[in-house]
């Protein structure tokens, strides 16, 4: 969608060094835009490219305005206003209010005239789609779902059973939500099977991966709240609650009974126990587990950087040897003790 830098600086309060009349349609990276395309530059590391940019427009703090070579948009939060100024150039595709021939809707289902369901879909009995839905080739929906307003179901995606979804929600190809949580009591015979009854609860607003699973809870329902982001390949187990406006990065795992709270951060990898609670504003480092309770806001983390296999070797012969070595200095430090006394 074409629009000039004028009208873009006055709708998103940024100040314009350039000609207003300059049109942009697009956006890309600082080092491949061209004519008619708008770029951003938010790290120094890529200062050089900065100054060697060909864009149409360029935005960025105003601290590096006089490196800029083209016109540019000076803003406090160069990333954030990129995000916005990517959604007004790059909308969102129109859907086409229809039902597909190829859809099986059951009769006790209810699809809102607005909504675009496409072809190969199944939605079960007893669920609502609502004013302004997508849903997208391929993509399962069982019984007793509920999608809210303007929500997009990309292809292939599978929303079990007793999944409820909030509005303006983007769930991306291939998830699967609300298939039944790890739940199994040991027997002599073996492992017996507890049924999973609960169900999802998806808040407003929420962004949900590739591939990520969503398990739906052992009684009470998994709740996913308001605004939250979950990258692809994620596994939330049954019962999980996780709070408003976190954000979750790929391969992130939570167990089950898990309770994480708002505006938490988890890096990719990021492993949580089960049966925990993790208080609002926590930030999880890359490939760190969290086995016990976090009740202090602040930044958590624990993995082992890659090196040398021999290196690491002679670390892990050493961890061995570490009780070892605590007996004797615990020995030593009494003698030492007795010596004084």
């Amino acid at each position: 969608m074409a629009r000039n830098l004028g009208e873009l600086a006055a709708q998103f309060g940024c100040e314009l060094v350039g000609d207003p009349e300059v049109t942009v349609t697009e956006v890309a990276t600082l080092a491949n835009a061209g004519a008619g395309q708008l770029s951003f530059f938010s790290n120094k590391a890529y200062l050089k490219q900065l100054r060697a940019s060909k864009a149409a427009a360029i935005l960025l703090h105003p601290e590096y305005a006089d490196e800029c070579p083209v016109a540019a948009l000076l803003s406090d939060d160069p990333y954030l206003d990129y995000a916005r100024f990517a959604a007004v150039l790059h909308p969102p595709i129109t859907i086409s209010a229809s039902v597909h021939a190829s859809a099986v809707v059951s009769s006790g289902a209810s699809v809102d005239s607005s909504a675009q369901i496409s072809a190969n879909v199944t939605i079960g009995e007893d669920t609502v789609i609502a004013q302004g839905v997508h849903i997208a080739p391929g993509v399962v929906i069982g019984p007793r779902c509920n999608i809210g307003k303007q929500s997009r179901v990309h292809a292939n995606a599978t929303l079990v059973q007793d999944v409820t979804v909030g509005e303006r929600c983007i769930i991306h190809p291939g998830a699967v939500i609300g298939c039944d949580g790890f739940g199994n009591a040991r027997s002599a015979e073996g492992w017996v099977k507890v049924p999973q009854v609960g169900g999802v609860r998806i808040g407003n607003d929420v962004e949900i991966g590739a591939n990520t699973t969503i398990d739906r809870g052992a009684i009470d329902d998994t709740v996913i709240e308001d605004g939250v982001r979950l990258d692809n390949l994620i596994q939330i187990a049954h019962n999980v609650q996780v709070g408003a406006h976190t954000a979750m990065a790929a391969f992130s795992g939570v167990s089950g009974s898990t309770v994480i709270g708002q505006r938490c951060m988890f890096a990719g990898q990021a492993g949580i126990v089960g049966h925990i609670t993790i208080c609002d504003d926590v930030v999880i480092g890359g490939a760190t587990m969290i086995t016990k309770n976090i009740v202090e806001p602040g930044f958590y983390t624990g993995s082992f950087p890659g090196e040398k296999d021999r290196d690491w070797k002679r670390k892990v012969a050493r961890f061995r040897r570490m009780d070892d070595l605590v007996r004797r200095v615990s020995v030593l430090e009494k003698k030492v003790n007795k010596t004084r006394d």
